[in-house]
């Protein structure tokens, strides 16, 4: 179910690309989505937790959900409101390759970190992909003021040239940054 809220959210933003760019409610669904998504992602593990059945495969699908949800989803809203340059889709481009990087190490990872009494992993290696939802609502709030296409925040900056890009789009590449440092270790809940 988390892997089927983000592909609705990419497939509602598509919509949006195709439709009236005056009617939000198609970005808005989009982005409600997404929170459902971490919704699941919850429910999944406790499910499985709670019947004891837990394995590789329920592993990776929930990594692979994790990726459309918090990395793929995300990074098409943010297309769909506005960041449309060469610069701006790189960017893009690297926060979805971050979160699944940061999917990745910790799959492969997951047996070596210290665990508690009950065999959880005391903590998250960077930032968890799902703090991506800080992004979305970020987004929200930029589409609840109309602040997009030509009015994202900032502007747009090297307009006209092969470098154009809007400046709020380094707050996505920041996060990408965070989500595959090995520094921050982030207590689990």
């Amino acid at each position: 179910m988390n892997g089927f809220c983000g592909v609705m959210s990419i497939f509602t933003s598509l919509r949006y690309c195709l439709g009236d760019p005056e009617s939000f409610d198609k970005v808005y669904l989009a982005l409600a989505f997404l929170p459902f998504g971490l919704f699941f992602d919850f429910l999944d593990g406790k499910v499985a937790r709670w019947r004891k059945k837990s394995g590789l495969m329920g592993q990776e699908l929930d990594s692979l959900a994790d990726l459309i949800s918090f990395g793929v989803a995300p990074a098409m809203v943010a297309f769909t409101i506005g960041f449309r340059s060469i610069t701006d889709t790189l960017a893009l481009t690297f926060f979805v390759l971050c979160g699944l990087t940061r999917l990745a190490r910790f799959n492969v990872t997951v047996a070596l970190l210290p665990k508690d009494a009950t065999g959880k992993s005391q903590y998250f290696e960077g930032t968890p992909i799902p703090t991506s939802l800080g992004m979305d609502a970020i987004m929200a709030y930029w589409v609840s003021q109309r602040w997009i296409l030509e009015d994202l925040p900032l502007g747009v900056w090297l307009q006209g040239t092969a470098l154009e890009f809007h400046p709020v789009v380094v707050l996505f590449v920041i996060h990408g940054c965070l989500m595959t440092s090995k520094t921050i270790h982030i207590p689990k809940p």
